[in-house]
């Protein structure tokens, strides 16, 4: 065993290190050195909407810093990836996922139902915005960037009555305690992999993948999410698109009535988002595990024949 520390590549946010500090601590719980190194990116520089500045803005010079020797590790939020695969690297490991609902902050501790027609909501999510003018509140959406503790403020200093946020993020940076709801995916499903962390590291770097993938990886998450991700990849649809799922691991009986384990998987396209006329398009669906991908394309051509061929920024038209 090699007495070399892992180099682990980060965003610097709070939020990045408190996840890359996750994986950095089940290393060291076997024994292997372990160093964390910040890397700058494009997001971390801009102040402009994610849809804006694009994919992978959060990851490309991590995966750079990666392809270059400069880390051996690189921990993403996996919904920050761009869907296509990036040469030379691999997926080593997806560790547990943290819930993966979205989480409402609001003034008085008020729930999305409880908020009065016109009250003021920050999000900087085009699928947020959808889903949120969708349920027909009256509420005034809002494009909000910055960190936790910058949309947090909007709401403390009065500016908005409420935030949506990512409830994972607010659980890794021990903020649980200021969620005044939990939205139910019923009413707002989460981005394809929210929640999930990805671990990469080079392909030629057989030892360190193994490494991850026996102490880190986690099946269930795995397979889950390579759903939800099939899903957004056939719709052609960018992590900033209208576009929710939603994949579980559920316990089913086969034909034989044997309890087996398969996965099931929900998603959401919203069409029509200019104005506060929203179509939401939904589907779902169950399959083996082993069919992950096969489940999430399946999906995605459903809501492809309901109309989800217009979505915007796809570069698909209306069939």
């Amino acid at each position: 065993m090699s007495d070399e520390p892992i180099r682990i590549g980060t965003r610097g946010s709070k939020l990045a290190l408190a996840q890359t500090g996750t994986i950095a601590a089940k290393l060291e719980q076997e024994g292997r050195p372990v160093e964390i190194v910040t890397v700058s990116t494009p997001g971390d520089r801009s102040s402009a909407p994610i849809a804006e500045i694009g994919v992978g803005v959060f990851t490309s010079a991590l995966r750079e810093a990666l392809l270059g020797g400069e880390i051996d590790v690189a921990v993403h939020s996996y919904k920050d990836l761009p869907t296509a695969p990036e040469p030379g690297l691999v997926l080593a490991a997806v560790p547990p996922r943290e819930d993966p609902r979205d989480a409402l902050i609001a003034r008085d501790g008020l729930t999305l139902a409880e908020l009065p027609p016109g009250s003021v909501v920050g999000t900087g999510a085009p699928r947020r915005i959808a889903q949120l003018r969708a349920l027909g509140l009256g509420l005034e959406i809002v494009p909000i960037r910055g960190n936790i503790d910058t949309r947090i403020g909007k709401v403390r200093s009065g500016e908005l009555d409420a935030v949506v946020l990512a409830r994972a993020g607010l659980a890794r940076v021990g903020r649980l305690d200021e969620v005044t709801e939990t939205i139910d995916p019923i009413q707002m499903l989460p981005a394809p992999a929210q929640g999930a962390l990805a671990v990469e590291t080079r392909v030629d770097d057989v030892d360190t993948e193994h490494l991850l993938q026996s102490i880190v990886d986690d099946e269930a998450t795995r397979v889950a999410v390579a759903a939800e991700r099939a899903m957004l990849a056939a719709l052609e649809a960018g992590c900033s698109a209208p576009v929710g799922a939603l994949a579980e691991v559920v316990e089913d009986l086969n034909s034989e009535g044997a309890v087996v384990e398969r996965i099931s998987l929900r998603g959401v396209a919203a069409v029509g988002t200019e104005g506060d006329s929203v179509e939401i398009l939904r589907a779902s669906a169950v399959a083996e595990k082993h069919e992950a991908d096969e489940l999430g394309r399946t999906l995605a051509a459903e809501l492809l024949d309901l109309g989800a061929g217009a979505l915007p920024g796809t570069g698909r038209t209306s069939r």
